[in-house]
């Protein structure tokens, strides 16, 4: 079982900073590449682009609770949420809450 996990490519695990703007002020994240592309995925699933889903997400998550401690933490674990629920879900998952028109 290990094997599955030693053996992953460390381009996976590698961490990347990328700067992006929320509620107008520009910031840095880091994480690592594995995290970039399942948000990347998660964006393309919500017709976004993953700058303005992790922009969205903030906003939710502000909304929410009134603070985020640790942005970098709270997207990791929306990504791993994300994959647990997508292995049961319908494909029409999304991470973000949908507009009623």
């Amino acid at each position: 079982m290990c094997e599955l996990y030693v053996k992953a490519d460390p381009i996976l695990y590698e961490s990347r900073s990328r700067s992006l703007r929320i509620c107008g002020v520009v910031t840095t994240l880091r994480l690592e590449n594995q995290f970039w592309d399942i948000l990347s995925e998660i964006a393309e699933v919500d017709g976004m682009t993953t700058n303005q889903l992790i922009a969205k997400l903030y906003e939710e998550v502000m909304d929410y609770r009134g603070e985020v401690v640790n942005f970098a933490s709270f997207l990791r674990v929306s990504c791993t949420r994300y994959l647990s629920q997508r292995r049961v879900a319908s494909p029409e998952l999304s991470v973000v809450k949908r507009s009623v028109k």
